[in-house]
């Protein structure tokens, strides 16, 4: 790609990338449990100038942070499980995703919820082999195909980096299905893409003729796709904050507020007519109004005559608080319906049957499932390019898909019982509540009754008759 083209990609491109990012970035801040509550600085301006609102409690509460992590531990606390029927090859891939899977898995998962859609890379490295990480999804911007598939043509990736010597650069990298080139320019406002794009030669390799090295801004893969992953929330690639951030809001405005009311609102207040001394003195008059009340209990009033109003009245403002409770309970319930969650106050858990276990992840499931069905194509795509590093063809992959959800074990202890000789054992294997690994129990299943065979054999008791 020439430089030109390359300018006009990427200034086309990243320009319209800022409303994706800007909506990322208000999910993930949500999911840190900065509500826009901490954030809202012209509201408590407007109180401030009443000098009876002075309290200014924020109160951000994290609704959006426990949906989120109630799908990502009820989906991939146990990851899925693959099986292309070939054991050996199941080794393989096992050994290859390796022992941070789940957690890449997890972080996936919250990516997806935040941003829409979550990306993996994969790449090959001399020293460890196939790799794989979770990029940030604000960094990705895919270039789909024009037909119906939707194909993933290119991703253009940009991150800050920062060099050596302090100077800080945007770095751009262009991957498609056979290279990367990669491009940066240097940060600042006297700086634009346009103008100031350069090569950014970040690849060593190995020059046999002179035996040199050397540097270039391009590097030739063989990964024979484009080496990015998408794993899409839902159908609509939405966030989950979408449903449920003005409920959320709702609730921390609500719920600050009436602890704000009960700050400024705690004490009489006092209505003074005709108060002796108070026009001259000003302020310097109500501290001596409230030392002359508490010392002798009485104070000092100017009276005008036959119709004077002149007295003390006292003030105190009722809190509605039954009403404030009730829209506190109906925007949780609100919250946790349109987010598809488990609210654990709301929850009764007398009945232990299987079937109203299920009812309580009832939405839940709903929102998991649209996730499992974007997912499985990611993750088939990621099993395939592992499968190509090894030289291995694969065609069929199943995906066993394992809840993290409070069960009845004895319940489906009972079903796999019941089950014995209607499907294989394999399967009822795969959904026992006691097996972590299927094929580590079925290679444990077969070393025992082989060695029960043995003993069997010992025995004498082998078919024959015993000892002639």
């Amino acid at each position: 790609m020439e430089l030109n083209v390359a300018k006009k990609l990427i200034s086309d491109y990243v320009a319209g990338h800022s409303d994706f990012i800007m909506k990322s970035d208000v999910a993930e801040r949500y999911y840190k449990v900065k509500n826009d509550i901490l954030l809202d600085k012209e509201h408590h301006h407007e109180e401030v100038k009443n000098p009876l609102r002075s309290a200014d409690n924020r109160v951000p509460f994290s609704f959006y942070n426990l949906l989120v992590n109630q799908k990502a531990s009820y989906l991939f606390t146990y990851p899925p499980i693959f099986d292309t029927k070939n054991s050996e090859l199941n080794a393989l891939i096992v050994d290859t995703l390796g022992d941070d899977y789940a957690k890449k898995c997890k972080d996936l998962c919250v990516n997806a919820s935040n941003s829409g859609t979550a990306w993996l890379h994969y790449w090959h490295d001399d020293n460890k082999g196939f790799c794989y990480a979770v990029v940030p999804s604000t960094q990705v911007i895919p270039v789909w195909s024009k037909k119906l598939d939707k194909k993933l043509l290119a991703v253009l990736r940009y991150y800050t980096d920062i060099d050596n010597e302090g100077i800080s650069w945007t770095v751009y990298e262009y991957w498609t299905d056979t290279q990367c080139q990669v491009f940066r320019r240097r940060n600042g406002e006297e700086y634009s893409i346009k103008n100031d794009l350069i090569d950014y030669p970040m690849f060593c390799y190995d020059i046999t003729a002179t035996g040199e090295d050397g540097f270039s801004n391009i590097y030739t893969h063989d990964m024979g796709n484009v080496p990015f992953i998408p794993f899409a929330n839902n159908n609509l690639k939405t966030s989950d904050l979408d449903n449920v951030k003005k409920l959320i809001d709702s609730y921390d405005k609500t719920y600050s507020g009436f602890v704000n009311d009960l700050e400024d609102i705690q004490q009489v207040l006092f209505v003074l007519t005709n108060y002796g001394g108070m026009r001259e003195e000003g302020a310097k008059g109500v501290i001596e109004f409230l030392r002359n009340l508490k010392k002798y209990k009485t104070i000092n009033l100017d009276s005008a005559g036959t119709g004077d109003q002149s007295g003390l009245s006292t003030i105190t403002i009722e809190i509605p608080v039954e009403a404030r409770k009730e829209l506190l309970e109906t925007t949780r319930k609100a919250i946790f319906s349109m987010g598809q969650g488990i609210d654990p106050e709301q929850q009764s858990f007398d009945s232990t049957s299987g079937e109203a276990m299920k009812f309580l992840y009832s939405l839940l499931e709903l929102k998991a499932g649209l996730m499992e069905t974007e997912f499985r194509l990611g993750f088939g795509e990621l099993v395939r390019a592992i499968c190509r590093y090894h030289n291995k063809d694969v065609k069929n992959i199943i995906q066993t898909w394992t809840r993290n959800a409070i069960r009845s074990e004895s319940e489906l202890v009972d079903i796999c019982s019941k089950s014995k000789g209607i499907i294989s054992d394999k399967t009822i294997i795969k959904n026992h509540p006691l097996v972590d690994d299927p094929e580590q129990e079925e290679k444990q299943i077969a070393k025992e009754q082989k060695e029960q065979q043995d003993i069997y054999n010992d025995d004498g008791y082998n078919g024959k008759g015993g000892d002639e």
